[in-house]
Parts: C-alpha cells; sequence; structure tokens
C-alpha cells in the first residue's frame, strides 16, 4: 500500500507539487517533484519529469541494472522538461526538484536532484537518506553555518540543482536494503520547512493507515504555517507479492 497526499498550502495559489506512483508484482515506482517557473509552468515540469520518468523504467526495466535504467530514466526526464522550456516563452526557465524511489524483491534505490528528500523510517528513528543539493546545504557541508542556523537560513530555498534547467545533470542515488527500514517518505520541502522530523516521526508512530499518516503530516504542515506546496508519500519496504 502506499500514502499519497499533495496540497498547495495555506499560501500558493497554485500546486506546483506533483507525485505519482507505478506498481506491479515485480517492482514499485514512487516520485515526488516539486516545479519551479512563472505562470503555471513549475505544474508543468514536475508533471512531465514524473511522467517521463516512470514511463521509461516502464518500458525499459532490467533488473540486472536498475541503477542504470533509474539514473537513465531521469536523464530521459531531464531532456523532456528540458526541450519543453525552449519550446515556449511561458515555459522559459521552467524545472523542478525530484526524489524518485525504484523498490524491487531485494533493494530499493533512491535518486534525487534538488532539495525533495528521502527519509528512512525503522521502529521510533527516522534518518534522512537523500542529501540536498542547495546553497544551505553547501555552507553545512563547508562548516560556515551550524544545523540550527541552516534550519532558518535566509536563502533556505535557494537550489543548486534541478531537472529541466540545464541539458544535462547530475544525479545522486543512494542504495538500502529492504530490511533496514520500515517506510520511505519521500517529500517536498514543504513539508520539512514546517514540520521537524521529531513531529514527523510521531505522526507515523501514533497511525499505522498510510494515508491517514500523509493527510496528517499536511494538516500538520498547514498548521504549521503551510508557506509552500506540501507533497508526501509514504510506502513499506520491498515489493508484497
Amino acid at each position: 500500500m502506499i500514502g499519497i497526499k499533495s496540497d498547495q498550502g495555506n499560501v500558493r495559489t497554485l500546486n506546483e507539487d506533483y507525485a505519482e506512483f507505478y506498481q506491479d508484482e515485480n517492482y514499485t515506482i514512487c516520485v515526488v517533484a516539486d516545479g519551479m517557473g512563472g505562470h503555471n509552468a513549475g505544474e508543468i515540469a514536475s508533471k512531465t519529469a514524473s511522467k517521463a520518468l516512470i514511463k521509461y523504467i516502464r518500458e525499459n526495466m532490467d533488473f540486472n541494472l536498475s541503477k542504470e535504467v533509474l539514473i537513465k530514466s531521469i536523464k530521459h526526464a531531464n531532456l523532456k522538461v528540458y526541450n519543453l522550456s525552449h519550446c515556449s516563452e511561458n515555459y522559459g526557465g521552467m524545472g523542478t526538484t525530484l526524489v524518485a524511489s525504484l523498490v524491487t524483491r531485494d533493494k530499493t534505490l533512491v535518486a534525487n536532484i534538488g532539495d525533495s528528500a528521502c527519509y528512512a523510517i525503522k521502529g521510533k528513528e527516522i534518518k534522512k537518506i537523500t542529501k540536498d543539493h542547495s546553497l544551505v546545504q553547501e555552507l553545512l557541508d563547508s562548516g560556515s553555518i551550524s544545523p540550527e542556523q541552516a534550519s532558518n537560513h535566509p536563502k533556505k530555498n535557494v537550489i543548486t540543482r534541478a531537472v529541466g534547467t540545464e541539458e544535462e545533470v547530475a544525479i545522486d542515488v543512494f542504495e538500502v536494503n529492504n530490511k533496514e527500514y520500515d517506510y520511505l517518505l519521500l517529500c517536498s520541502d514543504g513539508l520539512t520547512n514546517e514540520v521537524n522530523l521529531k513531529e514527523v516521526l510521531s505522526i507515523n508512530i501514533e497511525e499505522n493507515q498510510l494515508q491517514i499518516i500523509c493527510e496528517k503530516l499536511v494538516e500538520e504542515a498547514k498548521a504549521n504555517g503551510g508557506r509552500d506546496n506540501i507533497t508526501v508519500m509514504l510506502f513499506g519496504g520491498g515489493v508484497q507479492i
């Protein structure tokens, strides 16, 4: 089962986030994207990238080369958005962050670009799997700021990498053993900017229905301000036979 919830939040008039999944008896693909751009370009970018990624994997899945297929699917999605952005002035400069997971019976692969993220939940512990491509993350890595300063940094939303803004994109991929987690959470930064990880974990412990958990996480983000679009997707480890 997969829980999924996306909301425009309290401030934005348009939801530029997009989330989609595909699941069969052999594998599961989950994607969350956070679009950016003028007019409705961000919405177009996130939806285009997500659908292109899933379609590519479904048409080219090879269990012996699953990491390569995931990387190629994102490169394919990147070109789709990049080429579309050059077809219309309204789409100029559009792009999207993206976090995607490809789950098989033996392992889970997670890829990200930008600051949409993946978290692994195991019992009463939660840890971040992905690493943001953002100005704040670079400042953290260099030791210029502390984690406390990072959480309220004025340039917190400046990303250094996105899908569709350049013809080529660098992709980070992480491998997770299915037994290492109970659930994976994919989300846009609209969740984590408003809800800290302790609060995320407490909601997951209190509830056992994935859809209800996702709805409660979005409600909490909106209660804490909801200044951005909010998207969450939650699913268990491994492919269920």
